[in-house]
Order: C-alpha cells, then sequence, then structure tokens
C-alpha cells in the first residue's frame, strides 16, 4: 500500500472515530468501524488490533458494540476457529438496526421515566416554585418530545421496511 493511500485511509479512521465520539461512542468504535469498512475481506481481532492500535480488549468491546447496532457482523473461514469480522456496508438496514435499539426494555424504562417526571412536575403545581417548575416542566418536555419523534421515526423506518427494499429505493430517489 502506498504512503498515500495509507494516510488517506488514516484520515478516514480518525473522522470516523470523531463522528464516534461526537454521539457519544468511544473514539475506538468508529476507529474499528473505518477498519472494517475500508477492509475489501473480514478481519480477525487480531487484525483489527494490529491496524488500530488500540489494545485486544479495547477492540472485542467496540466490536461488539458494533454488533449490537449492527454495524458490523461476524463471519467465519472455513478450517479456521478465528472470529472474523465485516462492516455492513447497507446504511438503511444499519438504520434500521440502530432504530430497532428501540424497542429494548432499558430504553422503554428511559422514556418511562421522562414520562413520569413529566407527570410529577405537571401535578406538582403549587408545590414548589413556579418559575423552576415551569423551567423544569419545559426542559423534561422537550426531552419528551424527542423520545415521541424518535417513536415516530422508529414507526416510519418499519413502516418504509414493510413495502419492501425496491419501494424505499423508488421514493429515496425521488427525494434526491
Amino acid at each position: 500500500m502506498t504512503k498515500e493511500l495509507t494516510q488517506i485511509k488514516q484520515g478516514f479512521t480518525e473522522g470516523l472515530s470523531h463522528i464516534s465520539h461526537f454521539w457519544g461512542l468511544p473514539k475506538g468504535v468508529g476507529a474499528v468501524f473505518a477498519i472494517l469498512y475500508l477492509s475489501p475481506t473480514p478481519l480477525s481481532l487480531d487484525e483489527l488490533v494490529a491496524q488500530s492500535g488500540h489494545t485486544k480488549g479495547a477492540v472485542s468491546t467496540n466490536v461488539r458494540a458494533l454488533a449490537r447496532m449492527g454495524l458490523v457482523h461476524r463471519s467465519t473461514k472455513l478450517g479456521d476457529r478465528k472470529d472474523y469480522y465485516v462492516a455492513e456496508t447497507d446504511f438503511y438496514k444499519a438504520i434500521r438496526s440502530i432504530l430497532g435499539e428501540r424497542q429494548n426494555r432499558e430504553f422503554d424504562n428511559a422514556v418511562r421515566s421522562v414520562r413520569e417526571t413529566l407527570e410529577k412536575l405537571r401535578a406538582a403545581k403549587g408545590s414548589m416554585e413556579e418559575a423552576e417548575r415551569k423551567f423544569l416542566l419545559e426542559r423534561v418536555q422537550a426531552l419528551q418530545d424527542f423520545f415521541d419523534a424518535i417513536d415516530t421515526l422508529s414507526r416510519a423506518v418499519a413502516k418504509l421496511d414493510s413495502l419492501g427494499t425496491t419501494t424505499v429505493q423508488k421514493v429515496l430517489s425521488i427525494l434526491k
């Protein structure tokens, strides 16, 4: 591989590391995804360690996080006991997987807690300083609105999914 190509790949990996960090994930998650995404063949944990410069434990943790999000898939090679990994290249499928996490019980518990807080704040009229209550009510309502939007988006993606990939591609091509 030429020095220029190596630098381009490193720049891409650093860019995805920063994007990952921006979204609240470890930079290593972005780095591992970038390495796998740019790889024409599945890579083992050892190869990911060598290319990323991270520890095997960190790479393993990052691969599990990416797999949970549907952005990385396990692969095997005949006669080899190692696991290999490939990046998901169908981003619509990845978005569906990530939005599928919306159905996660932990996420439901967090949403429920926001909803319950909102109800308590509404019911607390007169039992606390009104200016503070209104401030808290606005903040918590904004978060509830965001969660409601995520639910709407999740349902819309599920509905698009039921239409089939060809129909979705046609709809998306109209929007371009």
